[in-house]
């Protein structure tokens, strides 16, 4: 099993970046695909982006070009680097770990593991 926690929401204008980071505790983190949820008020959780244990990587279409998802092994961490931040990314962001971790997936039920989430808001 592999605790998961957040950090570095915050309050971000519009055109703003912010980076989360995701901290695991676990033996094999490496071998864990990882991947970063979002969910706002009154809306489905939805993916934003995935990294996989072989470092293949997978966004959604709402954050191409803007957002980049990453793993440093040795630290035990993921990251997700958001840059030209717009008011539709305000969310709860999560982090989520799936024990098959060869395969990027969007599929918020692939997944084993997750953080407690934290928050994005961007103002315009």
């Amino acid at each position: 099993q592999v605790q998961l926690v957040e950090s570095g929401g915050g309050l971000v204008q519009a055109g703003g970046s912010l980076r989360l980071s995701c901290a695991a505790s676990g033996s094999t983190f490496s071998r864990y695909a990882m991947g970063w949820f979002r969910q706002a008020p009154e809306k489905e959780r939805e993916f934003v982006a995935a990294v996989t244990w072989s470092y293949s990587t997978g966004y959604a279409d709402s954050v191409k070009g803007r957002f980049t998802i990453s793993r440093d092994n040795a630290k035990n961490t993921v990251y997700l680097q958001m840059n030209s931040l717009k008011p539709e990314d305000t969310a709860v962001y999560y982090c989520a770990a799936a024990d098959d971790g060869d395969t990027v997936v969007a599929h918020p039920t692939s997944y084993n593991y997750w953080g407690q989430g934290t928050q994005v808001t961007v103002s315009s």
